[in-house]
């Protein structure tokens, strides 16, 4: 959990946009802090738009996608899992040494900022601002998080992925 999180410390080399079929992985990489653009309405055409317009890397489980023309900058996932798809894009990417955790909204793809514990009175439950220091909030969604109990298994997970994709590549 860094103490200053910035804007410009958030990747912006790498940005991804996701078919429908791939919501759980969308959260998963902004949870290592990628820019990873995701609605489970969007159509095709409009996937294929935004990758070529914003040099973004279209993310798929459909090989059809990937024909269209426009196309320049996507992958074909193999696996079907998420957490595997997670594992497959880091060794694809070579993303572990580039990863930030926890700096982005899971929920909107927001970057996350640092905010004061009165900052959030009234918008996390009472035992939360008991037991609580540290937070940081979603100027995208208005989200607000913490290092709860889920935060260190989360966190335990991420250094384990990023520890056995490190230099790895995707075979």
């Amino acid at each position: 959990w860094s103490s200053d999180v910035r804007s410009s410390d958030l990747l912006r080399d790498l940005q991804f946009v996701l078919d429908v079929h791939l919501g759980k992985l969308a959260a998963y990489l902004r949870m290592l802090g990628f820019d990873a653009l995701y609605q489970n309405r969007c159509e095709d055409a409009e996937l294929v738009r935004i990758s070529a317009g914003q040099q973004r890397i279209l993310l798929t489980r459909d090989r059809g996608l990937l024909k269209h023309s426009a196309v320049s900058r996507g992958y074909w996932l193999r696996e079907t899992a998420s957490r595997r798809q997670l594992a497959e894009v880091i060794g694809r990417f070579d993303l572990a040494g580039q990863a930030r955790p926890f700096t982005r909204c899971m929920a909107c793809n927001a970057p996350l900022r640092d905010v004061a514990k009165d900052a959030v009175a009234g918008r996390v439950p009472p035992r939360v601002m008991e037991a609580q220091s540290r937070f940081r909030d979603c100027d995208g969604c208005g989200r607000v998080y913490w290092p709860g109990t889920h935060y260190s298994r989360m966190q335990r997970w991420v250094e384990e992925l990023l520890r056995g994709s490190a230099g790895a590549g995707w075979r």
